[in-house]
């Protein structure tokens, strides 16, 4: 059975910084790309970051510059390092990996104070 466990949620000041973790056990298969999704209140979910088997990655516009995804492949897991936070990054973020399925985390929760 694959697990995904996030880490690294939690509360922090305008212009601060996270790190988020996630962690993949289990069956998982070969990987083709794995990465972090956010909900905000009232929101539809929204991907934030992706990176891909060969290396290359996906940001949205509202992160790009400010945050970055890394993974470490030995592990199974991906980072996503998150600075200069924002009020509006305030959000539940989901950890995923692709490989063929889809596998989810059950989310970390950012706050991000004004």
């Amino acid at each position: 059975q694959v697990q995904l466990v996030e880490s690294g949620g939690g509360l922090v000041q305008a212009g601060g910084s996270l790190r988020l973790s996630c962690a993949a056990s289990g069956s998982i298969g070969m990987i083709n790309h794995m990465g972090w999704y956010r909900q905000a209140p009232g929101k539809q979910r929204e991907l934030v970051a992706r990176v891909f088997g060969g290396g290359s990655t996906n940001y949205s516009a509202y992160v790009k510059g400010r945050f970055t995804i890394s993974r470490d492949n030995t592990k199974n897991t991906v980072y996503l390092q998150m600075n200069s936070l924002k009020p509006e990054d305030t959000a539940v973020y989901y950890c995923y990996f692709y490989s063929g399925v889809n596998y989810w985390g059950k989310g970390t929760l950012v706050t991000v104070s004004s």
